[in-house]
């Protein structure tokens, strides 16, 4: 039967904390904080992070998804970015899922297929940024977040027992193309007649398929856009809320949109042991109930470190800044095009630098003659590590950004190479030489009048 190879989530640093957001606005605090994406990132990029997270047997993957309703893109696919990301050959299956909440659930009955048609290795990443309007439940309730699984035909981590997935016309939470913010209707009318009603039924149908009793769940992962929603469909189940419901981390996350699902099975499976029967659902124009035995291999995800690891944001403004609530005139970004990233694909995406085979000195970007011997031949291609130490910085307090100053440093990289990056989620007095760096995939500027990627280094 096929599984669950590996897990890997992309939580941003940043939290806000809703008691800033409810005192901004004179309303009551609903308790706790959600994560928010820094300035330079984005759905794609929680992603990218995610997918980069699952470890080096997802460099082998025949298939990736990419799930998200906030994707960066209106007519460009994420998933092709991740593939390249990842250095993936051109013969890659690519495929993007969007416009419902439950497209993280789709996109994995989608790798099931492709992996019951043949695939060996399918990578399913989300990535999730929806904006709340301001003063509204949906700005104290969305937090921002990247999850994504690795599929194979084996069990690995977690092997799949049965699923079940339903269509239903049902107008709950949705936006237009022509709106920023998505639009609910007012009350608890969608969690009764929408979300408790198609949820139960879901999993209802795939217990039925596997034969399996509520009361032989370890636990279930039910999506969480308010921290009460999950209970009542725990009750006509026959669940224990207690015992059984796993953390949707809404009181410390926020609610995670398409990502929130993957998140969730991600968690679970960080403290399953061998045996234990983990259910996972996604909720959005129906529902898909997948139903997954554990086997006690580690997943290592990391999902309760990095929610741990946190910087709290200090003002509402700076959050309005982060997300361009506020907007001001701005000078004019850096200038760049197709042709450039065309021809520096290998470079900006997948991360190869160039080693000397005379001297095997490693170089970055890749030069005709090496830097150190001056030797003529050409250098090699050679990927570049994801870690190394801070060589040396400067704060720049005059370059143009949401959160000053931009911290431009120099990095040595671990097994050679020396690259010129930003320093991002981190204080500048925290910033020093030699501290310990891991590179992660951030957007740079919107120059060209598109979006422009590459990696910034942050604290390890």
């Amino acid at each position: 039967m096929a599984g669950v190879l590996a897990t890997g989530v992309s939580i941003p640093r940043y939290r806000l904390p809703r008691e800033l957001i409810a005192r901004e606005w004179g309303g009551q605090a609903v308790g706790g904080e959600k994560a928010v994406a820094n300035h330079d990132e984005d759905s794609l990029t929680l992603a990218v992070n995610a997918a980069v997270a699952l470890g080096p047997e997802a460099e082998h993957a025949d298939a990736v998804f990419f799930a998200s309703t906030t994707s960066p893109w209106a007519e460009k696919q994420g998933a092709a970015t991740i593939a390249a990301v990842l250095d993936l050959p051109a013969a890659v299956r690519t495929l993007d899922f969007g416009d419902t909440l439950r497209a993280g659930t789709s996109a994995v009955l989608a790798a099931l297929d492709a992996i019951a048609g043949g695939a060996r290795r399918v990578v399913v990443a989300a990535g999730e940024c929806r904006l709340g309007e301001p003063e509204s439940p949906g700005e104290l309730s969305y937090g921002d977040a990247g999850a994504a699984v690795l599929l194979g035909p084996e069990a690995g981590a977690a092997e799949v027992v049965a699923t079940h997935s339903l269509a239903d016309e049902f107008l709950g939470t949705w936006r237009t193309r022509t709106q920023e913010f998505p639009r609910a209707f007012p009350g608890a009318f969608e969690t009764r007649f929408g979300y408790a009603r198609v949820l139960t039924e879901a999993v209802k149908g795939v217990l039925t398929r596997a034969g399996v009793t509520p009361a032989q769940l370890a636990a279930v992962a039910l999506p969480t856009p308010n921290a009460r929603a999950p209970q009542a469909v725990a009750k006509a189940l026959g669940l224990d809320p207690k015992t059984q419901l796993q953390d949707g981390f809404w009181t410390t996350l926020g609610d995670t949109g398409a990502a929130q699902p993957l998140l969730m099975l991600a968690a679970a499976l960080e403290r399953a042991r061998a045996g234990d029967l983990v259910l996972v659902a996604g909720y959005g124009d129906g529902a898909d109930a997948i139903l997954l035995r554990a086997t006690g291999q580690a997943a290592a995800a990391g999902v309760h470190r990095q929610i741990e690891v946190k910087r709290t944001l200090a003002s509402y403004g700076r959050y309005a800044r982060f997300r361009r609530l506020v907007r001001k005139e701005s000078q004019a970004a850096d200038v760049s095009t197709p042709v450039t990233l065309w021809r520096d694909r290998k470079a900006l995406l997948p991360l190869y630098g160039g080693r000397c085979p005379r001297c095997g000195t490693v170089q970055f970007p890749r030069h005709r003659v090496c830097i150190e011997c001056g030797a003529a031949d050409g250098l090699e291609d050679v990927k570049l590590a994801r870690r190394g130490t801070l060589f040396t910085f400067t704060n720049d307090y005059l370059f143009e950004s949401p959160d000053p100053p931009v911290c431009h440093a120099v990095v040595d990289l671990e097994g050679g190479g020396r690259l010129y990056v930003q320093v991002t989620d981190c204080d500048p007095e925290r910033v020093e030489i030699d501290m310990p760096l891991e590179l992660t995939f951030r957007k740079i500027h919107e120059g060209g009048g598109f979006h422009n990627y590459f990696w910034k280094a942050r604290p390890l």
